[in-house]
């Protein structure tokens, strides 16, 4: 490789980061709790990439001390994340996971795409437009039963 493919490679790759910083800045915009803590977006974007707006409905600050926010999921899941005074924690599914360690950041980045893959929410009968005209096969009237007399 030359000097020159190689500047041209630190170009490119330098354009690409950049980005997709960029990417991640405009995507946070449009959650207050992202804009007030900014450690909160950078665990974020290291848990579900720079395309974290595509999984999140919403993020809820739950309590104040310890900071602790519950991120919605499009799927009607959540997790928790609380600040603690060396890291980040991560609750998901009752686990907890202390992100300073790299495998327990890797174990509940897999555990969080376990919960995005179980799919949509679940509307019920109620919920969906129509369904009191829907017929199930049963009987709408209860049949009278007639008693003989004695």
């Amino acid at each position: 490789m030359t000097a020159a493919e190689l500047k041209e490679k630190i170009k490119r790759l330098a354009k690409q980061v950049y980005k997709e910083k960029v990417k991640s800045n405009d995507a946070a915009i449009a959650y207050d709790e992202l804009t007030k803590f900014p450690e909160l977006k950078s665990v974020i974007v290291d848990l579900l990439t720079v395309d974290f707006d595509k999984f999140l409905e919403s993020i809820d600050w739950v309590a104040p001390r310890p900071s602790t926010f519950r991120i919605n999921l499009l799927n009607g899941e959540n997790f928790l994340l609380e600040y603690h005074d060396r890291s980040w924690v991560a609750k998901v599914q009752g686990k907890k996971y202390y992100l300073l360690n790299l495998d327990e950041e890797e174990r509940a980045a897999e555990s969080i795409a376990r919960i995005l893959s179980y799919g949509g929410k679940i509307t019920t009968g109620a919920d969906v437009e129509g369904a009191e005209d829907i017929d199930i096969g049963g009987e709408t009237e209860s049949p009278e039963t007639e008693t003989e007399e004695l």
